[in-house]
């Protein structure tokens, strides 16, 4: 279908509606979602057929630019519905191993912690059942053949079970200054997945390098929207393309597909199945820990990893958060963190410190090092030798004088940037 209109301006759009976005964020319910980053970018998803319905609703024409501000004037404060996502970065299943690269990270080990979920989503296929009343009630639950694995958030309490295990972890939600959970509480994680928040980082990234269309219409979960479309205009990105179906009536975002340059099936898709907007039973908030769990509490469990969350203010201690400010302060300061190039090609690089390429230290897992590895390809050029550690998103480039290229980018375009570093 063609599209109906081709706008460069949506870049100018972006920018003006950036502010009006971030505070309906914080009036917005905030859905219930855990999500793995893979340690550069936002999880990925690609189960859901695109745009799948019994035909393309009739609605009025609108431009890219009316569609971004429909988008950013949303504010939807009730939903329950069923989002379907699977993750395809290119990457091994990585079941067998979250138990394990959660404990790397220093996780309790505790089988109910949020954190100990996350990289069950960085790849195969899931099903999440989610429910918002407000800022402050939200749940989700994700389903299993055998087991259901819920969070849920009613005001100062967060709750997550795991029936398989029978476990609860409860956290107590300490809000910051917006009004928001602390950084790294559960229902922040929970923030991230939803087609909602894909598409705003999404939109961060419209800029003069972008190319923004509204393609046509569709119809997600029954309802009626219009397709929204992001192109990256330089070659180089692993970023093929980005669509968002954009709800009609309430501008709410019901689906987000990433496509790969590198073709082959989405990098992400994440799109309800069943969307509903009245307020969902308080019931539904209702948690109580079953007879016989084993209940662990966040403070038992961050004394027990030694890591003291200072809830107010979203860092850890004073001597960690000294910590923090020296590390940002070497990346910020000479042979630090830096960006070559812009918009959809640019990379991040800085001097690990590390001769000799990929550090070699490892996780102390056998099973999470052999997985790290198995992901490296050898890379010669004029900046010498490296390893590329890949996804279908994400290139990572370790030189073997110790310096670091990362992006969303090709392995080309890593090791042109290296060769132009020398």
């Amino acid at each position: 279908m063609a599209p109906y209109e081709t706008d460069d301006s949506a870049a100018v759009a972006a920018a003006e509606v950036d502010e009006a976005r971030a505070m309906r964020r914080r009036k917005a319910a905030r859905y219930v979602v855990p999500v793995t980053v893979v340690g550069l970018a936002a999880a990925t998803i690609g189960l859901v057929p695109a745009f799948a319905g019994s035909g393309d609703p009739d609605l009025p024409k609108i431009s890219a630019q009316e569609l971004i501000e429909k988008i950013a004037a949303s504010d939807v404060q009730q939903i329950s519905g069923t989002v379907k996502i699977s993750t395809d970065l290119g990457l091994p299943d990585l079941g067998g191993l979250a138990s394990s690269l959660g404990s790397a990270q220093g996780g309790d080990g505790a089988s109910a912690d949020p954190s100990s979920k996350l990289l069950e989503l960085a790849s195969g296929t899931h099903t999440l059942r989610i429910a918002a009343d407000g800022p402050d009630k939200q749940k989700l639950s994700l389903l299993d053949e055998a087991a259901e694995y819920s969070v849920i958030h009613n005001g100062d309490d967060v709750w997550a079970y795991d029936s398989a295990s029978n476990e609860v972890f409860h956290s107590t939600d300490a809000k910051s200054e917006e009004g928001k959970g602390h950084k790294g509480s559960p229902e922040e994680m929970a923030d991230d997945v939803t087609p909602q928040k894909l598409a705003e980082e999404a939109l961060k990234a419209v800029d003069d390098t972008t190319s923004v269309t509204v393609d046509g219409t569709a119809q997600v979960a029954g309802r009626d929207a219009y397709r929204l479309v992001i192109e990256p205009k330089q070659s180089g990105s692993t970023v093929g393309a980005i669509s968002i179906a954009v709800d009609a009536k309430t501008g709410l975002p019901l689906k987000f597909t990433l496509t790969p340059t590198s073709g082959g099936s989405a990098v992400v898709d994440a799109g309800f199945t069943k969307v509903d907007f009245s307020a969902p039973s308080a019931a539904t908030f209702d948690f109580t820990p079953p007879k016989g769990a084993k209940v662990t509490e966040e403070e038992d469990a961050v004394e027990k990893s030694g890591h003291h969350d200072n809830k107010s203010d979203g860092f850890h201690d004073s001597a960690t958060k000294g910590q923090e400010e020296e590390f940002a302060d070497g990346l910020g300061g000479p042979g630090g963190l830096k960006t070559i190039g812009k918009g959809w090609t640019s990379i991040a690089t800085f001097d690990s410190g590390s001769e000799g390429g990929v550090p070699t230290e490892g996780t102390g897992d056998g099973r999470v090092d052999g997985f790290l590895n198995s992901l490296g390809d050898q890379v010669k050029g004029d900046f010498g030798s490296g390893t590329v550690f890949s996804t279908r998103l994400i290139n990572v480039l370790f030189t073997e004088d110790g310096k670091v290229y990362a992006g969303a980018v090709t392995k080309g375009a890593l090791v042109k940037a290296a060769n132009a570093a020398e």
